[in-house]
C-alpha cells in the first residue's frame, strides 16, 4: 500500500469513494456534486487530499486536510476534515497509514498540530485516534451556525 497526493487524474475513482463517504454519514449528495466539490478543491489546492492505494493502484481510502491558523498558538495547524476507508479495504491499517502521512505532511508544513472531529457514535475511529496520540477535548465545544 502506498499513500500519496490526490491529483486531478484521480477526480473519478476520489469522487465515488468520497459518495460512500457521505452515505456514510447520511448525507445525501448527488455524484455530480461531489465530483464538482472534489474538481474544486483539486483545481484551486484549498484541500491536500491523501489517497491510500493498493499495489495494483486502487483507491482505498482517503484523507482531506484544510489548511487553518491555531489563534491561540500562533501558529499554523491542519484541519483533518475527512477520514474514510472503502469497506473492502478496513481493518488492514489502511485507516492508520492515511492518518500517519497526514501527520507527516502537518510536520513537514511546519504546523503545530492536527484537528479533527469525529462523530459520537464512531467508536473504531475515536479507538484509532486515541492510539495514535490524539487528545479528546474537555475543554472546548464544537459549536455550529448552519446558513444554509
Amino acid at each position: 500500500m502506498r499513500v500519496e497526493p490526490a491529483t486531478a487524474a484521480d477526480l473519478q475513482p476520489l469522487s465515488e469513494l468520497f459518495a460512500d463517504y457521505l452515505r456514510f454519514y447520511e448525507v445525501g449528495k448527488s455524484q455530480a456534486q461531489v465530483h464538482e466539490f472534489l474538481g474544486a478543491r483539486l483545481q484551486r489546492g484549498d484541500s491536500t487530499i491523501l489517497l491510500a492505494r493498493d499495489d495494483k493502484g486502487s483507491v482505498l481510502g482517503f484523507v482531506q486536510l484544510y489548511a487553518f491558523f491555531s489563534s491561540l498558538v500562533l501558529q499554523p495547524a491542519w484541519l483533518l476534515s475527512d477520514l474514510y476507508v472503502s469497506e473492502a479495504a478496513r481493518r488492514q491499517g489502511v485507516g492508520e497509514a492515511l492518518m500517519n502521512a497526514a501527520r507527516a505532511h502537518a510536520e513537514a508544513t511546519g504546523a503545530c498540530g492536527l484537528q479533527l472531529e469525529t462523530a459520537k457514535s464512531n467508536l473504531p475511529g475515536q479507538a484509532l485516534y486515541e492510539r495514535l496520540g490524539y487528545v479528546r477535548d474537555e475543554v472546548f465545544y464544537t459549536y455550529w451556525l448552519a446558513l444554509k
